[in-house]
């Protein structure tokens, strides 16, 4: 019994921890960090998320900062009625996640 309680309680911790880690951006933030360079402009990758699924729709895009890393959380509508969830480094455009959501 003791060891289920820990381990529900390291469970709890983690979830806690790993939102706590993920900071959403505002509008302002983005630009300011578009015009010095540190991240790619969300239009070049979001037409490179809707190229790895043609003529799917965007449904929502967001910039998080996780671990000190920009990243592009995209979620698109495909054309097969599947939602799907991208994780692009801003920086770099690299992928980094893409699932079913």
């Amino acid at each position: 019994m003791k060891l289920f309680s820990f381990s529900r309680t390291a469970l709890v911790l983690l979830t806690f921890c790993s939102v706590v880690v993920a900071r959403d951006l505002d509008q302002d933030e983005a630009l300011r960090l578009r015009q010095q360079g540190v991240i790619l402009p969300l239009e070049q990758l979001l037409q490179q998320a809707l190229d790895r699924y043609p003529g799917s729709k965007l449904l929502e895009a967001e910039l998080e900062e996780k671990h000190d890393v920009y990243i592009y959380e995209v979620e698109l509508l495909t054309t097969e009625g599947v939602v799907r969830e991208l994780d692009i480094k801003a920086a770099t455009g690299e992928l980094l996640k893409d699932k079913e959501d």
